[in-house]
């Protein structure tokens, strides 16, 4: 299992109005780079994209814990099997955020996608920081 780890965010919104906005499955296109990606489809519970004309990347909503942390589970069509793991904690009136990916990849695409995977995770984080910045 490959673990890959956004950077930590501050964000100036309260923890709840955070997994609010990451619940909900139409929100995730703010957080992915544009250009980078097509195909764009989203319901409350479900989004998938192509990232630059290669994967598709299917992603489902799976549980909300009481921590504040938001899993997502890779769905049918994805290129392996991944989890990701948001995490919105409480820091003094505000948020703090970064996301966790477990997936299972083979040690050959783990060479070609961990990079590219732990950039986009850290851009992730930081439009997060935009979407409750503009608030």
């Amino acid at each position: 299992m490959t673990t890959i780890e956004s950077k930590k965010v501050n964000i100036s919104a309260d923890r709840l109005d955070v997994v609010a906005f990451l619940k909900n499955m139409n929100n995730i296109e703010k957080l992915l780079p544009q250009g980078k990606y097509s195909e764009w489809k989203s319901t409350n519970e479900s989004c998938s994209f192509k990232i630059q004309n290669a994967y598709t990347i299917v992603l489902d909503f799976m549980s909300e814990e009481a921590d504040g942390t938001i899993i997502y589970k890779s769905g049918g069509g994805s290129p392996f099997a991944f989890t990701l793991t948001s995490h919105v904690n409480d820091v003094a009136g505000n948020s703090e955020g970064y996301m966790v990916c477990d997936a299972d990849i083979n040690p050959f695409l783990k060479m070609v996608v961990q990079g590219p995977l732990k950039n986009l995770f850290d851009y992730m984080a930081e439009r997060l920081v935009v979407q409750f910045a503009s608030n």
